[in-house]
Order: C-alpha cells, then structure tokens, then sequence
C-alpha cells in the first residue's frame, strides 16, 4: 500500500512538472513569439487604429484580417489572462509585424500611439489657424460650424480669439480635436504673456498685457528682422506716448480684411474701420496676428532710444529717423531706390 501511494505521488509529480514546463512553454510562445502572419518576410510597420470602445476581440480580428497575427485567439486569451482586456486605449498605433503579442498589448495599454504635429507660424492670423486645423486629416473637426466667440466661450475666453494663441509645434493623437488643440495654444500662449509680463520695463503706458499682446502684434507684422523688434516696440511706445498716431500700416489691411501682401491704396488710408492707425489714435482694439516670443518680449522691453519714425529699405530691414524731416528725406532715398529697380 505504501509502495502504490508512493508510486502515485511519484507520478503526480512528474505530471505537475510536465505541466508547468508545457505552461511556460505555451506562456513563452503566447507572450514573447513575434506573432506575424505566414506571409510576412521581412520587418514591417502598419498603422493601426483603435476608436474608442474598442475590445480585445473585435482588435484582434482586425489584426488577423491585416495578417498582422497568426490566430486572433491568441491575443485575446493573453489579454483575458492578464486582465488587460478592458484596459485598451484609443489611439493610432504603428505596430511592427515582428512585435509580440505581450509587447503589444503593453503598447495599446500605455497608450504608446502614434505622435502627429500642426504647427502654427508666427504671424498668422485666427482665419489661418482655423484653415491649418480643418485641412488636417488626422484631427477630429469639431468647430467648423462654430462661430469665433463660441469658440472662445468654449476655451474660457470671452475675447476675440486674435492672436491668443502662441505660434509654435504642437503635438497629438489620432482622434484628439480641433479644440483640445486649440486649448493648448491657448493655455501656452497665457503663460508666456504672463511669464513676460511679470518681466516687463517700468512706465510702460500699457494698462494690461493684453494690451502689450496687442502691442507685439503689430510688431511682428511690421519687420522681418528680429533684431529690430525692441526698435520698432520703441517707436510705438512714444508715439502713444506724444499722443501721435501710430500709423502701422498693417492695421489698415487687417481692418480691411485683405491679405497682408496686398499694397495699401491711398482711399484704404482713409478707410473708417477700428483698425485705421491713420485715423485712430491709440491702440486698435485687438491684436492683428500671432505674435512670436520675442515680440512680446520686445513689447515690453522696448528700446531707450529717440526715434519716432521708420520707413522700409525694401530688405527686409528699415531706416529709423527721430526727426519727421529726417524721416522724409529717408522715404525719398528708398522711393527713389525702389523706383530704380522697377525701371531696371
């Protein structure tokens, strides 16, 4: 009796081994085999998308009928086991067809997806960023129907969206909206006017720094030179402060809402708009464009100079004058200067 009982065990034994060694096979296989399908030669990325509500089953027959696995069964008895099946991330996945079951399922888990970018460029105006985001294939359209101060309404704003928003690279998902970006820009470009703004120079006549966002904007539609940024942010604060006028010829355009490249007419000058810097003394009443880093930083931090006036040299850069006869013996040389090419 002894004997049986000892064989018995014995033989249990053996059997529990053989598996556990069957377990950490199927489990190895299962986990850490690269589960392409039978067709696949070589190395490859697919770019996969996950909606939202997504389960393990119906990803797994998805990637089966990509023949990015072997048997779908697999996946979704990896992800039954471990418990990640109700843990799965919307998202767009770039997915290597070398890649194991276990490694792919820490992908979609973690929320490792696919990173897109728009860029927002110095100097645009709203219209533009709203025309970047909606020609953009790979972000959710949300605002098209939306007018502009629905739109602020929905960031928290009751602004006019103009240039609150800060021109740089932002990155995002598969699926993420207009507005989810939107509120990016938006929150960044709060931080950087406030972060400026606890910088700025003293006696400024600026009462807020919108104002001084308003300021920077001007500013960067006015040169193509940084360099000339904390120059021109000079001029603009004597002249408010002589109470002259600031005559920024972009002003004109915007308030026309005619392209910036289009040349300004002598009727546009007299043009009874709220952005005619010829007509109007002060500010206008919102910013023209998306000001840049420096600009802002040059709103506030302007030159100690003397200059009131500058006309462009037809470089990019610009002649400055302290004098109005000094300033029209300048427009007169690049006139003529101008005048010259054309003719040549």
């Amino acid at each position: 009796m002894f004997l049986f009982k000892k064989i018995v065990s014995s033989i249990a034994t053996v059997f529990v081994l053989v598996l556990g060694i069957w377990f950490i096979v199927v489990w190895y296989g299962f986990s850490y085999v690269p589960m392409y399908g039978k067709t696949k030669t070589k190395c490859t990325e697919t770019t996969v998308k996950v909606p939202s509500g997504t389960g393990i089953r119906f990803l797994s027959c998805c990637l089966f009928k990509r023949n990015l696995i072997r048997n779908p069964k697999i996946l979704v008895f990896l992800a039954r086991f471990t418990g990640s099946a109700p843990l799965l991330r919307a998202g767009e996945y770039q997915i290597v067809n070398t890649t194991t079951p276990q490694k792919l399922l820490n992908e979609i888990i973690t929320g490792n997806t696919k990173q897109r970018r728009i860029t927002f460029i110095e100097g645009w105006t709203f219209r533009q960023v709203k025309k970047a985001l909606s020609e953009n294939p790979y972000i959710q359209h949300t605002i098209n129907k939306l007018n502009n101060r629905k739109i602020m309404e929905s960031l928290g704003d009751n602004h006019n969206p103009e240039g609150l928003f800060f021109p740089d690279t932002y990155f995002f998902t598969w699926g993420e909206t207009d507005l989810q970006i939107l509120h990016q820009a938006h929150s960044r470009m709060q931080t950087v006017l406030q972060k400026i703004w606890k910088k700025r120079s003293k006696n400024l006549p600026y009462k807020n720094p919108y104002q001084a966002l308003i300021v920077a904007s001007l500013i960067e539609k006015e040169t193509a030179s940084p360099k000339e940024y904390v120059e021109i942010s000079g001029v603009i604060l004597r002249r408010l402060k002589k109470s002259m006028l600031l005559q920024v010829d972009p002003t004109i355009l915007y308030g026309l809402d005619f392209p910036y490249s289009r040349p300004i007419t002598k009727k546009d000058l007299i043009a009874p708009t709220p952005y005619n810097t010829y007509r109007n003394h002060g500010l206008p009443p919102t910013p023209i464009d998306m000001p840049s880093y420096r600009s802002i930083w040059a709103s506030v931090n302007p030159d100690s100079g003397n200059t009131l006036y500058y006309v462009a040299r037809g470089d990019g850069n610009h002649v400055f004058s302290n004098t109005y006869r000094s300033h029209r013996i300048a427009i007169k040389k690049y006139q003529q200067r101008k005048n010259d090419k054309k003719s040549s």
